[in-house]
């Protein structure tokens, strides 16, 4: 097998694109919108009208047809000027419109893909439960067979961009005591009847991304609203959450940089005995490993990428890219408010929010230790 790191023209032009965007218009104001909480409905409606909420959904759905690689690299760059964007982007084309596109059926895809593409709406994804978290299989939410049609009852938690979102995929036991091979998928709309949407959480970081419970009071769906075959959700939502841990591990690799980009400036022109602190190895030390681990965290996030784009088996390579890009994004945030000193604990400065903002990488789609589990599995453990 040759090896080539070069991107592709698309793909250069994917991720210059993203950048340019993330600087001129959503950095500026990425402070602000995390001390109000303010989602930007405007950034995510210009986000359709570039195609970056396209990138992975083939042109037929409304997509711009770009690969997987063009995929992280553009979610790299939003992250990298705001994390809470990074998010709602990662969620909304991974999970939300991913499942709609892997099991879909045609109709499907062409009444929800487009619109998600064009950014006219979000797409959610409700797997999280009170009671069924890293224990995915647990799941309480029932969806009971009425005529041709079902009866859908129960909540979700933790849902993103769930006030926002056009549709949302969620799981529900549909038959009773068969464990995860009684769990199916299905597509509720957004309003629906008995649909309701609970008031925002108040998050540690990623404070403008909309995230919020979701209780479902006997929704009435039809025949038409699951997705694939009953009984094959809990093993849809796997499949989706493999592709979801790469665009979470670029986004842990964006805030990474962020915090590099941060704490080398600083580091420049914060002047002590006389000289920058860059001048000395201690510093220097700190910022090199950060350097080093974000380079590594950035090539296993594109691995990832590559292997799906080609059709080959990824999930372990998706486990560890999301395991040690969102570790290294809580370390390298973490060192830069150490190189920043007291300055750094301040609100003042962009470092402690990359540190709220890298912490929950570790925990979405996945914690670090199911992430272990997945490659313990992968060894034949």
């Amino acid at each position: 097998m040759s090896l080539n790191f070069d991107l592709s023209r698309e793909q250069s032009m994917i991720r210059d694109l993203a950048r340019e965007f993330a600087e001129g218009e959503v950095a500026p104001g990425a402070a602000e919108r995390d001390k109000t909480g303010r989602f930007p409905l405007e950034l995510v409606r210009r986000m359709g009208e570039l195609g970056l909420l396209g990138i992975p959904i083939p042109e037929a759905y409304g997509g711009t047809g770009g690969d997987t690689v063009a995929y992280a690299l553009a979610v790299e760059e939003i992250s990298r000027a705001d994390g809470s964007l990074g998010l709602t982007m990662a969620a909304h084309c991974s999970i939300g419109m991913g499942p709609v596109l892997y099991f879909g059926t045609e109709e499907q895809k062409k009444q929800w893909l487009p619109g998600a593409a064009w950014g006219e709406y979000l797409a959610s994804f409700g797997l999280t439960e009170p009671e069924a978290g890293s224990d995915a299989a647990a799941t309480r939410t029932t969806a009971v067979r009425d005529g041709e049609g079902w009866v859908l009852s129960g909540s979700k938690s933790f849902i993103t961009n769930a006030y926002y979102c056009g549709y949302i995929v969620c799981t529900a036991v549909t038959r009773p005591g068969e464990g995860h091979r009684g769990i199916s998928a299905f597509i509720v709309p957004n309003p629906t009847p008995g649909f309701t949407i609970g008031p925002a959480y108040e998050k540690m970081g990623l404070r403008s991304s909309d995230t919020r419970p979701l209780y479902f009071d006997q929704v009435r769906l039809p025949a038409d609203a699951l997705l694939g075959q009953e009984g094959e959700g809990f093993r849809q939502f796997m499949i989706t959450l493999d592709g979801g841990r790469i665009s979470i591990g670029a986004m842990a690799v964006g805030i990474a940089q962020a915090a590099l980009d941060a704490a080398l400036a600083y580091a420049r022109q914060r002047v002590q005995f006389g000289q920058t602190i860059s001048k000395f190895q201690a510093i220097q030390f700190k910022l090199a490993d950060m350097a080093m681990e974000i380079e590594l965290a950035r090539n296993m996030v594109l691995k990832a990428a590559w292997l799906k784009d080609q059709g080959r088996p990824f999930t372990r390579e998706a486990a560890m890219a999301k395991l040690f890009a969102s570790e290294t994004a809580v370390r390298a945030a973490n060192q830069a408010i150490q190189i920043h000193g007291g300055a750094g604990y301040m609100e003042d400065l962009p470092v402690s929010r990359f540190w709220r903002d890298a912490k929950l990488t570790e925990i979405g789609e996945g914690t670090s230790e199911i992430q272990r589990l997945v490659i313990a599995r992968h060894l034949g453990c």
